[in-house]
């Protein structure tokens, strides 16, 4: 019996419906064992301890994936969300991988005056140049209209002065998920004070004072310039060219528009004598 042209037409997309759904199968199990698959793979509660001796819970998740190298198990996102007390309002916060690499650390969150307040810490040296090299090296932030804005060391209440959150919660996280309530507050100063590197003691007090420029800290990382599209280069790539013309052609070759590249900026610092 003779197969029909259409019988034959019919088998070959079939096989090939087989091949693609095959194919996606085997995308979808290479992004979960990657830990890339998307969703918040761990979550807590934890008790935080305000500055006028009022608690509030306060809700963290977080998601894995991202970039890293062999090894690293990144966290693509971190979400914290409360709720102001004597109010309904549901307020939430998060950090995450975006093209500048812009990841902050929850150091602090409190309520002034009804006004919740966060401080948190440029987490490595590419957001460290990226939230413009704050040195203390915090980043203040406070809910204004609905939206969370940054704001000035200066307008920072000096009523908030030491951390009441869990820091460095990707070396806890089986920890803080064993709790079967809220952290308890007492806990969260305890878990924080394990970190016995001097270095870091600014994360747990906070300070106003610039911080020594070492390797130790983010004010020790070197300067750096992006061109807005995920490329960080160091200054010293452009600073090092003999001419301005050599620079702009650093520029160019790495896809430095003039809105990114530093070169006038650096010809203004040699005019004026700077360094």
């Amino acid at each position: 019996m003779k197969k029909r042209p259409g019988d034959e037409r019919e088998r070959v997309i079939i096989r090939k419906r087989k091949r693609l759904l095959f194919s996606v199968v085997i995308i979808l199990l290479s992004l979960f064992l990657s830990g890339c698959f998307l969703g918040h793979s761990a979550w807590w509660k934890e008790e935080v301890l305000l500055h006028d001796g009022q608690t509030i819970i306060v809700d963290r998740a977080q998601t894995h994936g991202g970039r890293a190298e062999i090894g690293q198990d990144p966290i693509a996102e971190h979400i914290v969300s409360f709720t102001v007390p004597g109010t309904h309002n549901r307020i939430k916060w998060s950090s995450g991988f975006d093209v500048n690499d812009d990841r902050l650390v929850l150091l602090a969150l409190d309520i002034v005056n009804g006004v919740p307040y966060i401080i948190t810490s440029p987490a490595g040296c590419t957001a460290y140049n990226k939230w413009g090299r704050p040195n203390p090296p915090y980043v203040f932030f406070k809910y204004i209209g609905k939206v969370w804005q940054r704001i000035p060391p200066a307008e920072y209440p000096s009523l908030i002065a030491e951390a009441n959150v869990v820091i460095g919660f990707s070396n806890h996280e089986k920890r803080l998920q064993k709790y079967s309530q809220a952290v308890p507050a007492a806990d969260i100063k305890s878990i924080n004070a394990e970190a016995k590197n001097p270095h870091v003691l600014f994360h747990r007090v906070f300070t106003k004072y610039p911080l020594p420029v070492t390797g130790d800290t983010n004010v020790g990382c070197e300067e750096m310039v992006t061109n807005g599209k995920g490329t960080w280069l160091s200054i010293d790539w452009f600073s090092s060219e003999p001419s301005y013309e050599a620079c702009l052609k650093v520029c160019s070759e790495q896809w430095f528009s003039k809105e990114y590249c530093p070169c006038d900026r650096l010809l203004n610092i040699k005019t004026q004598g700077g360094k």
